[in-house]
């Protein structure tokens, strides 16, 4: 876990420091296994995260919260009712464990001052955000309640008392000396590698400091320590006690080779030698958040995506299922002259065939070499009959070619439509886009609308960028944004942009009457490549060509549409930060 009791020690140092008789602003529950409260004070104020996600358990200062669902949790609502206008008065950490205690003085509704506590108990997937009284120990309620179903040992529910976790047999450096942490190390290290006995003998050490300890004190591969190891392991451990008391660390974030974080401590850490890059951070705020930020919001985002997802896939398999059955049939259909021949051949012979004949051999005058065909019959029915079928089979067959093309070239179309809604998925970044696509789905008929009147949804304006010429380029969200952004809003001399025959967004250059430039059109270009299937590749084809020579079939999913007059541009794709959103 990158998450250890020492480094949340740093962690309550700087929140006492910065927050300390704050106030609680408004209260935000993204998603069920995180709070966010905005504290306000004199000198600022600052977002607080409390997570206790299974795979990032923490308390930490944010610089962006994730994103609020429209209608607000019940928890939410009831620590609005309970904690909001409160005042931060103490955080508290039990021992070096991972347990922090933010404690608040709030009114009740009655007018009367109440003492109030959040427990942010960081264990993994047992993690939890607890409200309780301070003065009763009563617990309000849970972020997780926990009943008998769940576990006998320790329930978490509102109206009973709140109790500390099981505690393990470790040593707090806050208490013990360095020569005990060091004497019950060493009476472990004979049964465990040393990184394994640091981490059962001392509290609040992740196994990447355990590891960083062992790495400084073994030269080796000795079994047991030898004296000048002892004599190094007590000093470690002896520095270490010393920065936890005088708050003297320094967050150290491990990168992979690959440019994602790895792994953070409270302490550089040079047990990798120069295969990993190691960076120190500002602060142990800031170095866990960044720490957490990139991969919280992939997770949050792919299990909002999974049931679209999911429903799209499904969808993909049954179109493309259908598609393959329609192209055999098709090429049957193909084969359907060959039944006119054999009605025209049997109808020219009629008066030789005799009735309750299985099969003919005829002179095939359609051959040009003369030969021969030999031609099944029904022995049921008559010679004229079987000519008659045949011809029924042929009006069958040239019907079901023309209904076929015509199924086949819509199922492709539906087909390129949900690759097109995939691949806005794959490319969003926010629950309001998800919302947006989830919209066109249902309006197209793919997802049932929600029953009951639904909450107002804020505009999602396109993405903003600018050029250095000063063109205003406006990048699509989805396939109904990438419609109104080209068929609406866009003047028919501006610039439409999109990569050829590849899934991606509609780019317009605002023109305001002028030409761009080179510069401009490429920036676009490559602004185009980027948002799209292809932005992981290189050396794209973008075609571009003014918004007048675009235009949308009758009947066209969102976002299909057709244009002429067309150049293309080959670029790699290019990711910039948009501007502020337009209102």
């Amino acid at each position: 876990m990158a998450l250890d009791g020492i480094y949340l020690h740093f962690i309550k140092k700087e929140i006492e420091r910065e927050a300390l008789g704050a106030r609680v602003n408004q209260i935000y529950q993204p998603n069920r296994d995180e709070l966010v409260l905005a504290l306000r004070s004199p000198q600022g104020g600052g977002k607080l995260l409390l997570s206790s996600r299974a795979n990032s358990p923490r308390v930490n200062f944010c610089s962006s919260a994730p994103e609020n669902p429209a209608q607000p949790p019940m928890f939410c609502m009831l620590l609005r009712k309970k904690l909001g206008g409160g005042k931060l008065t103490g955080v508290r950490q039990h021992e070096l464990d991972r347990i922090l205690f933010l404690d608040f003085e709030c009114v009740n509704e009655l007018g009367d001052a109440t003492e109030l506590t959040i427990a942010c108990e960081i264990m993994g997937m047992h993690s939890n955000i607890i409200v309780f009284d301070r003065s009763t120990g009563v617990i309000i309620d849970a972020l997780k309640r926990v009943d008998l179903t769940v576990s006998s040992r320790r329930l978490v529910l509102p109206n009973i008392r709140y109790e500390l976790p099981e505690g393990q047999d470790k040593l707090c450096l806050l208490t013990a000396s360095p020569e005990e942490a060091a004497s019950r190390i060493c009476d472990t290290e004979a049964e465990l590698p040393l990184s394994k006995a640091i981490l059962s003998a001392v509290q609040g050490l992740s196994p990447i400091v355990c590891r960083e300890l062992e790495y400084r004190v073994r030269e080796g591969a000795s079994n047991r320590l030898d004296r000048s190891e002892m004599n190094r392991l007590l000093g470690e451990i002896s520095k270490l006690k010393k920065a936890v008391e005088s708050g003297g660390g320094a967050p150290c974030t491990v990168y992979r080779e690959d440019g994602r974080p790895m792994d953070i401590a409270f302490m550089p850490i040079e047990q990798y030698g120069g295969y990993l890059r190691t960076a120190k951070g500002e602060s142990f705020n800031s170095a866990i958040d960044e720490f957490y930020d990139e991969r919280d919001k992939r997770e949050r985002m792919r299990v909002k995506t999974h049931s679209l997802l999911k429903l799209l896939n499904n969808t993909r398999e049954r179109i493309a299922r259908k598609l393959s059955k329609q192209q055999a049939e098709l090429e049957r259909c193909a084969d359907r002259e060959s039944l006119r021949i054999r009605g025209d051949l049997l109808q020219a012979n009629l008066y030789r065939i005799p009735r309750g004949a299985e099969e003919i051999e005829v002179e095939n005058y359609y051959d040009p070499e003369g030969g021969t065909l030999r031609v099944r019959l029904n022995p049921a029915i008559s010679p004229a009959a079987n000519a008659q079928k045949y011809y029924k089979d042929y009006q069958k067959a040239k019907t079901a070619e023309n209904v076929l093309r015509g199924q086949i070239e819509k199922g492709k179309s539906e087909l390129e439509y949900i690759e097109s809604v995939l691949d806005f998925i794959d490319r969003a970044e926010t629950e309001r886009e998800l919302s947006r696509i989830r919209e066109e789905l249902t309006e197209q008929g793919y997802l049932r609308a929600p029953k009951g009147k639904q909450p107002k949804q804020q505009a999602l304006p396109p993405l903003q960028f600018t050029s250095r010429s000063g063109f205003k380029i406006f990048v699509g969200r989805n396939n109904r944004q990438n419609d109104a952004l080209t068929l609406k809003t866009a003047a028919k001399n501006d610039i439409w942009l999109h990569t050829k025959d590849i899934h991606g967004s509609h780019v317009i250059i605002s023109c305001e009457g002028e030409a761009p430039d080179d510069e401009t059109l490429l920036y676009a270009a490559q602004l185009a490549a980027y948002h799209s299937k292809a932005r992981q590749s290189t050396n794209v084809p973008v075609d571009y060509t003014r918004v007048k020579f675009v235009s949308k079939p009758a009947g066209a999913k969102p976002g299909m549409v057709i244009y002429v007059n067309n150049k293309t541009l080959f670029v790699d794709p290019r990711q910039e930060q948009e501007e502020e959103p337009l209102n």
